[in-house]
């Protein structure tokens, strides 16, 4: 038999995969988060017809004689580069601006994805298309519970924020120096107990001949005093148990300012509106003015990208060659961040995988041509019996 005949055959082989590799690109031309794959050829073991031979003072040494015996591919390599960005104007859609992948928890198993077009579903949990579950950590009394291994990003529409109860607040502005002396001033300072019920506690500017009496009213809780319009003392009084900082107020004539600048009380809230921020921290805005951080989406990097195993859906599969994953924070540790609002598209090049369909169809033709050939040849030698 021809060794040109199996030669033939591998080149077709080979030939086809590449046809198929290239069609499932061009297929995948619109498939967000798609990673185009390309194919390695090597050639296949040669046939030694003769050895290599030393050379001799009379005679010079001799090379190999070898016979190649086809093509086989190699592998089948996977390109990670980075697709160009969609924009959605979906706030729960995702797009990794850099290295890292999305972890989902499909069938009990960990996937990764570069695919961020989630939403969420009657539970409240971010998902894929497909129902995977997006996975990272959450918070819990504003604290991130990252050493207590992935978790269901989450955002129940009926959740609350906790009413807090006021004990600090801050007022500023200034206090005019050229006042009469038992001039007062009021400033009504809304508060909230534990259960987030609102009163009104009212501070009393009273002036003194060295300065202010700061009071409720009816008992004076501390006393202002300043130099060329400047503070002299601390400026922290409290008043109806409630720590007021006056550090930042001023004593200048001729102007009348003071004002509550912010306090730390709330009454509960419910969601509003949600956003999420670059490093993948989900923060709720409630109706009470107050966000919070909710959870926080992991990424996942790899030691070699192109050892994952892809298992449909637009997602991978950890394998012994990746090597294991490493959950990090989007920003950290060379994962990109995030931006919310837009997908990341294939990076499919539709240019050259027409130029790769144009060579794999002449190779396939090319091979195709040497096995018609191989075969005139083999008629020839049947022939010789006629003859």
């Amino acid at each position: 038999m021809l060794r040109s005949l199996g030669s033939g055959i591998s080149g077709m082989s080979s030939s086809q995969k590449m046809l198929d590799v290239t069609a499932n690109n061009i297929a995948n031309v619109n498939t967000t988060g798609f990673k185009a794959s390309s194919v390695q050829f090597q050639d296949t073991l040669s046939q030694l017809l003769r050895g290599p031979g030393p050379g001799t003072p009379e005679v010079g040494g001799t090379n190999p004689a070898q016979v190649g015996l086809g093509v086989q591919v190699a592998g089948i390599a996977t390109n990670f580069a980075q697709g160009s960005a969609k924009a959605t104007g979906r706030a729960s859609d995702m797009m990794i601006a850099g290295d890292g992948l999305f972890a989902v928890k499909q069938g009990g198993e960990t996937l990764y994805t570069r695919a961020g077009e989630f939403d969420f579903d009657t539970d409240g949990r971010l998902v894929t298309p497909s129902g995977g579950l997006v996975q990272g950590w959450t918070f819990t009394d504003g604290v991130l519970n990252q050493g207590a291994g992935l978790q269901n990003i989450q955002l129940p529409l009926n959740i609350v924020s906790k009413a807090t109860t006021t004990t600090a607040a801050t007022i500023t502005g200034n206090l005019p120096d050229d006042a009469a002396v038992g001039d007062v001033l009021v400033r009504d300072l809304d508060v909230y107990d534990a259960a987030g019920n609102k009163s009104v506690l009212s501070i009393t500017f009273e002036r003194t001949a060295a300065g202010w009496d700061v009071g409720d009213g009816s008992t004076v809780s501390g006393s202002l005093s300043y130099t060329g319009g400047a503070l002299t003392g601390s400026g922290a009084v409290n008043v109806g148990g409630v720590d007021i900082d006056l550090s930042k107020t001023t004593g200048f004539a001729k102007l009348t300012t003071i004002a509550l600048n912010g306090q730390d009380g709330h009454a509960a809230g419910g969601l509003d509106s949600y956003s999420i921020a670059p490093d993948g921290t989900v923060v709720g805005s409630f109706s009470n003015g107050v966000t919070e951080n909710i959870a926080r989406i992991a990424l996942a990097t790899f030691t070699n990208y192109g050892g994952l195993e892809k298992a449909g859906g637009s997602t991978y599969r950890e394998t012994v060659n990746s090597g294991p994953s490493t959950l990090t924070t989007a920003g950290q540790n060379g994962t990109g961040a995030l931006a919310a609002g837009y997908v990341e598209m294939s990076n499919v090049d539709l240019s050259q995988e027409f130029s790769n369909l144009i060579v794999a169809q002449r190779a396939f033709q090319a091979n195709a041509r040497i096995i018609t050939t191989s075969d005139s040849v083999l008629e020839e030698v049947v022939n010789l019996k006629r003859g």
